[in-house]
């Protein structure tokens, strides 16, 4: 039996008191790679916030299991991200080391090394000294990832990671979530492409605010979940002030 990492005890997440996403109960594998997909307003990046501790739980728990010293290792929606403020690409990725040395401990020559390291990881070398704003969308998710490298987080939260970027940074930021699933590192992505989840996926969870099917991707990803999923989402009531498990 495999070891769990991230273990949901009927979690309901949302705000205020609206639940984005309730009634999930179940466990994510340690090493394993998963995918969460569903309609828009399905309430994945809510999960994602609820995980990495963001966003607190209106009812039940969740846990993480035997997972290392490091904290989760979160990448946010693009959209999330302020890329105005005045960050060279080498600070930006020198924030991955702020779990372990803090704001202020430093960088060693060590650390130098790892960041270097880091950068060549993500075909960004050269690119030390641009300010974030001035760099497209494909380099700013390459310095992200390799932020994430620094981290060395044995679990890695990716909200959205390949939306909106070129096919060649795509495929080479899919590279490394391989690595890190060949490091037996817990890698859970919000997707929306999902030819993409049938391919570099094993496992997939498929919510429409509340779970609809979790397990073997090509199980989960039936055309009949897909339509059930998209029919629960485009019934929700947006003013219910209450959740009530789906009878259906």
């Amino acid at each position: 039996m495999s070891a769990t990492a991230i273990r949901f005890d009927e979690v309901t997440l949302g705000y205020g008191r609206r639940p984005a996403v309730h009634h999930l109960d179940g466990e994510i594998a340690a090493g394993s790679l998963t995918a969460v997909v569903g309609p828009n307003g399905a309430g994945k990046s809510t999960l994602l916030k609820g995980i990495v501790g963001t966003l607190r739980p209106l009812e039940g728990r969740i846990r993480l299991i035997g997972s290392s010293n490091a904290p989760i290792a979160y990448l946010p929606q693009a959209a999330d991200i302020d890329r105005s403020f005045p960050l060279s690409v080498y600070d930006l990725v020198a924030m991955g080391l702020w779990s372990r040395s803090g704001l202020l401990g430093g960088i060693s020559r060590k650390d130098r090394t790892k960041i270097e390291e880091a950068l060549a990881a993500v075909g960004l070398i050269g690119f030390e000294r641009r300010p974030i704003s001035t760099l497209s969308g494909g380099q700013m998710q390459r310095a992200l990832f390799a932020r994430l490298l620094l981290q060395d987080s044995s679990v890695i939260l990716l909200d959205e990671p390949f939306t909106a970027i070129d096919a060649r940074t795509t495929a080479d930021l899919l590279d490394l979530v391989r690595r890190w699933h060949d490091e037996s590192r817990t890698v859970v992505a919000v997707l929306h492409d999902l030819d993409m989840v049938r391919r570099v996926f094993p496992q997939a969870l498929l919510i429409a605010r509340e779970p609809v099917a979790w397990g073997v991707t090509h199980e989960v990803l039936s055309a009949e979940n897909l339509l059930k999923a998209r029919r629960m989402v485009e019934a929700h009531d947006p003013h219910a002030h209450e959740c009530h498990r789906n009878a259906a």
